[in-house]
């Protein structure tokens, strides 16, 4: 399997990235890059395995790995798309690098037999899209045999024959329950009338053109690893189909309001998103709970994918969006050029966290929030509904604030690469243009209220550590 070639990335597309935005030819040079650096990290992961030990990868463990490759290779050869689709899904990435640290430890890591296993299912899946026919036998873990992109089986925990042959999977569970079947067609769908399986929804594609988003909530590694609740988020969650139908209609209102923002941001949505993965309320929410309403995230290593509690209103859906693909784009440029050469110690001030942030982190949030000002101002400028507009100018107002907080130590670094120095600017150029259409007056005071209040609290709880 052979990598795509990558692309460089011009000083013009360098300040779109800066202003947020990013036309198709920008956003496919990050793609391209992140991509190439997926297969290639499935390639050093073949290569890891063959040169462990014996006491880390058996010879059985070994034959099997080869044996998936070679399924992989020829479902390449009669669909190259079909498996790229699998190879290039998200959380193939948070896989293969567990793969990576239990097969270069010096003994043999807890679950290392069972993310070895998973690139059998990962073949498997590949195959069913590219309609290679073969048979194989995958492993049910924590009550579900997972077929990523496709769906999972409820089933209990062992292993499992598969066949598939012209478009027909047939699974054959150690349990004396009856084989499931499952239909799959060219174009990727599944479906089976046994309750047992459970597909991942596909949601409508953002664009003509672009393909169906994912609502995976199956996928066995889609937060493993991820520390969801160090980081203020929920646990991931399996929905039923009460929910699906409730995530379905909220991704249907979302569209229109997302456009309100700019074209520029249906069209980083199209390019970049390529699942989303639901997760429950998060922590302190709830009737009796004090908390956020909503939590979201993304993962470095998890390319294209948004997690996230599902938004009350459509608004919030298209807000989370604008948000959390800045991070997309901000780690993907981050993987291609060096921004700064700061350290990694937590000592910054910023008025969206309640801990010290590292210049990066500082960078990160400094960047998803102006993208957020900018499209709550769009918003509120473009939509009819009056309360619409003052639940718009009210955060547009405060993430405005909130950059307005850190850009001077943004600007201020003598850390800053080139592109790094072009990045910041190109922010401050769109702080500044923010001005031309200002908030209601009381929308900005309580807006800088709101910042003064939070840092006066963050210096009492971080004082030692200010900066």
């Amino acid at each position: 399997m052979s990598p795509p070639p990558s692309s460089s990335l011009s000083e013009r597309m360098l300040r779109q990235l800066g202003s947020t935005e990013g036309d198709v030819d920008t956003l496919r040079v990050l793609v391209r890059d992140q991509d190439t650096r997926r297969l290639l990290l499935l390639r050093v992961l073949l290569d890891a395995a063959e040169a462990a030990p014996a006491t880390i990868c058996p010879p059985r463990a070994l034959d099997r790995l080869h044996q998936d490759w070679a399924l992989l290779e020829a479902s390449e050869r009669a669909d190259r798309a079909a498996v790229r689709t699998v190879l290039l899904h998200p959380f193939t990435g948070p896989w293969a690098q567990r793969c990576l640290r239990g097969l270069s430890g010096n003994a043999p890591s807890t679950g290392l037999r069972a993310d070895l296993d998973h690139l059998s299912a990962l073949a498997a899946a590949a195959a069913i899209r590219a309609q290679v026919a073969f048979t194989a036998r995958l492993t049910a873990h924590d009550g579900l045999l997972s077929l990523p992109t496709l769906g999972a089986l409820r089933m209990a925990p062992g292993p499992a024959d598969i066949v598939f042959s012209e478009g027909e999977l047939t699974v054959l569970g150690t349990d004396d329950r009856a084989p499931v079947t499952v239909h799959a067609g060219r174009d990727g769908t599944v479906c089976s009338a046994d309750p047992r399986w459970l597909p991942v929804l596909a949601l409508p594609a953002v664009l003509p053109g672009a393909g169906p988003v994912p609502l995976d909530d199956v996928d066995p590694y889609r937060t493993h690893g991820s520390g969801l609740r160090r980081h203020g988020l929920s646990a991931a969650t399996h929905i039923d189909d009460h929910e699906r139908k409730a995530w379905a209609e909220s991704w249907a209102g979302m569209e229109p309001l997302l456009r309100i923002g700019g074209e520029h941001r249906l069209t980083e949505a199209a390019v970049l998103l390529r699942c989303l993965v639901p997760l429950g309320p998060p922590p302190g929410s709830g009737p009796l709970g004090n908390g956020v309403a909503h939590c979201s995230g993304t993962r470095r290593e998890a390319f294209g994918a948004v997690l996230s509690s599902k938004p009350d209103t459509p608004a919030y859906f298209a807000s989370t969006l604008v948000h959390e693909l800045q991070h997309t784009k901000l780690a993907a440029l981050g993987s291609l050029v060096p921004l700064h050469h700061e350290d990694a110690t937590p000592r910054h001030f910023a008025p969206w966290r309640s801990d010290p942030r590292p210049f990066d982190g500082l960078l990160q949030g400094a960047y998803s929030h102006i993208a957020l000002a900018d499209y709550w101002q769009r918003f509120a400028l473009g939509t009819q509904r009056v309360t619409h507009r003052g639940l718009a100018w009210a955060e547009h107002a405060r993430c405005r604030e909130q950059v307005g907080a850190v850009l001077p130590v943004l600007a201020g670094s003598a850390a800053l690469t080139r592109e790094g120095r072009i990045l910041v600017d190109e922010m401050i150029t769109l702080y500044h243009r923010l001005d031309d259409c200002p908030p209601p007056t009381g929308h900005l005071a309580r807006a800088k209220a709101y910042v003064v209040t939070a840092k006066v609290i963050w210096q009492q709880r971080n004082g030692s550590r200010r900066h």
